[in-house]
């Protein structure tokens, strides 16, 4: 998708009224789409956050905190007590890496690998939640990428 220019004109219709704001529409999809996270996770006892995590380490074990923060767009200080939290339900350990003190490696443990089988639930019931077809959650997906990409390079 090609960038507009900075200098492009915005809209010609005033976007002062909220149902005209695109954060807006971002925001209460936001909130939409964690209410049935909510539901979902409610049998894993996994909060949203805790799901993403678990998610990241699920596709590669064995990972360093900044790691994680990397997938995520979290910063250490969001992660360590939400990774405490998976510690002390026995889903991931922490430890300090052997080559640098410095950084924490969380793997996950038994409990939290067989948790992965119990969690493939969740995909489906967001796809059915949708009412979209795979096609069009693709290209939202692929739209929403390109416009977080630009949003954190004008950040």
């Amino acid at each position: 998708m090609p960038r507009k220019p900075a200098s492009a004109r915005p809209p010609s219709r005033s976007l002062a009224l909220l149902e005209d704001q695109l954060c807006f529409a971002l925001y209460s999809t936001n909130l939409a789409m964690s209410k049935v996270y909510r539901k979902l996770l409610g049998s894993l006892g996994l909060t949203y956050p805790q799901y993403l995590v678990m998610l990241v380490l699920w596709a590669g074990d064995e990972l360093t905190v900044s790691e994680i923060g990397e997938r995520l767009f979290l910063d250490s200080a969001t992660l360590t007590p939400l990774l405490k939290r998976l510690e002390a339900a026995d889903l991931v350990s922490r430890t300090r890496a052997s080559h640098d003190e410095r950084q924490v490696v969380i793997a996950l443990s038994a409990a939290g690998r067989a948790l992965k089988a119990k969690a493939q639930k969740v995909q489906h019931g967001i796809f059915c939640a949708t009412d979209c077809s795979m096609d069009e959650l693709m290209t939202i997906k692929r739209r929403l990428e390109t416009l977080r990409a630009s949003l954190l390079e004008s950040a």
